[in-house]
């Protein structure tokens, strides 16, 4: 990935990344080279051979869908596009983040630029040139158990690039039609080959999974260092931290994290006013963090495998003569790394309320006034602001039970096993977006609580971390609303931006997507 002035430019001959996945949500060049556009010829040519072959059967171009492969599906190449998307006009709810949608795409883009679809070239064409405007399909977000790829949210993503539905532009809801006009594209014109290759990957639910994942990450990082910060302002002792004690716990997540903690706390001075051992949330929080980095890891690992796979059914192979058909579009590693992300993103955001908590507690936080108001009674600090963070984490418990093991029977029991990874991911994205609030609640707390009485941090890090946050937020005095506040804490934490809103519900627009 290259990345200029303006635009990133994401070559599909090289491998897709997580970050270009990020910058997806903006305008991209997406480049198409002579590799790629060579394996998109063999491809094609392949496909038209087998299908000229009348002994020889294709899922989906010369049959039905699903459950109905046994019955014969349309002669007209056109006509079994049309059928292949309009059935799966289904979905229901408010549309997907934006950025979640123009991810997947890339996602799908991706998967069929390596030739084993069998798609026309000017399909990926057509994707390459939406990459460059700022058009998103407006795709509803229930629909997929991520067996089968993400078959209803892809196929609205399908009609809006053929001008059907609807999309946004600039943020805009219209008909895709316009939309396309407006943004000088082309409308996408598809046959049925072509149609199921769209809609028959997890592209939708890999892209949720790496967006939520490098959400996560970023706010891992802002609660270590929110760690220390807590630390150094209540003038705890850094023998939390210590290697020695660290080296004997035996887990390398547990190490990287304490190395991290252990330089930002480097010159931390105790007060000598704290107790011998102080709360776990202090006291065993690279031990939690650092099981948090081990399970990252493993999410990481999924998250690159997702994004080096083809998620397809049939795949081409032109020098073996080969139509695979199988199951590469069972999204059951993302499942279980969207249940594992989940919970990783509750223990986070559980440690960072407890660490709120401590902080607002006169009893504990060596003697600051309660809920770190300037003047209290009179004022009332973050005590609304830690109201809502109780609110965020039983939202996020309540969503922490596991999606992969829920399997549901569906489509006459051809599906009799579905991983509902799309749920485990979108569910994963949604937990990102509330730790990092909680990541911006407690930093307020941090910057308020030296406001009220609390010490100026002894690290040169934590100091620096201070004045970043002095320098973006006003102390709380006296009282004001305090959620935009929380909003830029965030962002300055975690080093990302608050996410695009979600498309307005269904109940406020004509549904999406369908043969208009």
């Amino acid at each position: 990935m290259t990345t200029t002035a303006s635009r990133t430019t994401v070559d599909l001959a090289s491998p897709l990344t997580g970050e270009h996945l990020l910058r997806a949500a903006a305008p991209v060049e997406v480049l198409i080279g002579p590799t790629v556009a060579q394996r998109l010829h063999r491809g094609r040519d392949h496909l038209r051979g087998v299908l000229a072959d009348d002994e020889r059967p294709v899922y989906g171009a010369k049959t039905g869908f699903g459950a109905l492969v046994g019955f014969a599906g349309r002669a007209s190449e056109a006509d079994q596009c049309d059928n292949t998307l309009a059935h799966l006009g289904a979905g229901q709810g408010p549309d997907l983040p934006p950025d979640v949608v123009r991810a997947a795409l890339l996602v799908r883009t991706w998967s069929l630029a390596q030739g084993l679809s069998g798609v026309s070239a000017h399909v990926v064409d057509g994707l390459a040139a939406m990459f460059g405007t700022s058009f998103v399909p407006a795709v509803p977000r229930y629909g997929s158990v991520g067996a089968s790829g993400d078959l209803i949210p892809l196929a609205y993503a399908a009609q809006a690039l053929r001008g059907r539905g609807f999309a946004y532009l600039d943020g805009v809801r219209v008909p895709a039609a316009e939309a396309l006009a407006e943004a000088g594209l082309t409308p996408l014109s598809l046959d049925g080959r072509d149609a199921l290759a769209l809609v028959n990957g997890t592209s939708v639910t890999t892209a949720a999974l790496s967006l939520a994942l490098s959400s996560v990450r970023a706010s891992h990082i802002a609660v270590q260092d929110l760690t220390c910060l807590l630390a150094d302002v209540l003038g705890a002792d850094p023998g939390f931290v210590n290697p020695r004690l660290i080296d004997a716990y035996g887990h390398d997540g547990a190490r990287v994290v304490a190395t991290r903690m252990r330089a930002l706390l480097d010159g931390i001075r105790p007060s000598g006013d704290r107790p011998l051992q102080e709360p776990y949330s202090l006291r065993c929080s690279p031990q939690l963090l650092g099981a948090c980095e081990d399970a990252l890891r493993y999410v990481d690992g999924v998250v690159r495998s997702d994004l080096a796979g083809v998620s397809d059914n049939p795949l081409f192979f032109p020098d073996d003569d080969l139509v695979a058909h199988g199951g590469n579009f069972f999204g059951q590693p993302a499942a279980f790394a969207g249940d594992v992300l989940a919970m990783v993103t509750t223990s986070l955001g559980n440690l960072a309320e407890r660490q709120l908590d401590l902080l607002v507690d006169p009893v504990r936080n060596t003697g600051l006034p309660p809920m770190l108001a300037a003047g209290p009674g009179q004022q009332h600090g973050l005590q609304g602001v830690q109201l809502a963070t109780t609110a965020f984490v039983a939202e996020m418990r309540r969503g922490t039970v596991p999606a992969s093991t829920q399997s549901l029977p569906t489509n006459l029991h051809n599906q009799d096993v579905v991983p509902f990874g799309t749920q485990a991911a979108l569910r994963a994205y949604d937990l990102a977006e509330l730790l990092r609030l909680l990541c911006g609640s407690l930093a307020l707390g941090l910057r308020q609580a030296v406001h009220v009485g609390g010490r100026r941090p002894t690290a040169p890090g934590c100091a620096d971390l201070l004045d970043a946050l002095a320098g973006a937020v006003e102390p709380v005095d006296p009282d004001r609303p305090l959620d935009e506040d929380v909003r830029v804490a965030a962002d300055l934490v975690t080093g990302t931006r608050s996410r695009p809103a979600a498309g307005p519900s269904a109940e406020t627009h004509p549904p999406s997507g369908g043969t208009v």
